[in-house]
């Protein structure tokens, strides 16, 4: 196991959306295919349903995810809009080294609505809460490891393509595709904190 360039504390911290990345990644494959088998098999899930999934795409795979997506957004958006925004976007992401595909398995949530009827207008809330922890664990650890990573939503113009492309059984669903590779530019937008004071409440202390 290769050792992280930031504690995971660090990278809680200095996580964040870096959009302009380069392809020019050291970090073995192999580490990154390491950083997703752990956040798929340790990150909590809603009874352990383990109903996450994650579609891993590097290099010629990933810009290939890239160009469909560039060719869902022309037939679905304006061609003003895809001309301003969509296309130049796209073709951003594209420059970067992988990205993450996340489901979420329909299988998987469908056994919890069975067993616990009760709770089955919840299962659909929770399996969200379960998507958006793995995300972000995923993106903290690669952080870590110096990548710079943004999450993006191109669903669902891209969901039947990438089904047909990558064979992804039609039992998932698909949640988000995040982005990585090494930093090559500032944050579009930098960080900035509302007072936690207003956020947070302590009581008993």
């Amino acid at each position: 196991m290769s050792t992280s360039k930031l504690t995971v504390g660090e990278a809680f911290k200095n996580r964040g959306s870096l959009h302009t990345l380069s392809d020019d990644v050291d970090i073995p494959d192999s580490r990154i295919e390491e950083i997703v088998r752990d956040g798929i098999l340790h990150s909590p899930s809603a009874f352990n349903s383990q109903s996450g999934r994650a579609v891993v795409l590097l290099r010629e795979e990933h810009k290939k995810f890239w160009d469909i997506a560039l060719e869902a957004a022309k037939g679905a958006v304006p061609e003003q809009v895809f001309e301003m925004v969509f296309g130049p976007r796209i073709k951003m992401f594209r420059a970067s080294y992988g990205t993450i595909l996340f489901y979420e398995d329909g299988t998987a949530l469908k056994k919890i609505e069975e067993k616990m009827p009760i709770v089955k207008d919840k299962v659909p809330q929770w399996s969200e809460h379960a998507s958006g922890m793995l995300q972000f664990a995923i993106w903290t650890m690669l952080t870590a490891e110096g990548l710079g990573v943004s999450l993006q939503h191109y669903n669902p113009m891209v969901d039947a393509p990438a089904a047909k492309e990558w064979n992804i059984p039609a039992e998932w669903s698909l949640k988000a595709q995040m982005v990585f590779g090494k930093p090559a530019g500032k944050r579009i937008m930098e960080k900035t904190y509302e007072p936690v004071e207003d956020r947070m409440k302590v009581y008993g202390a």
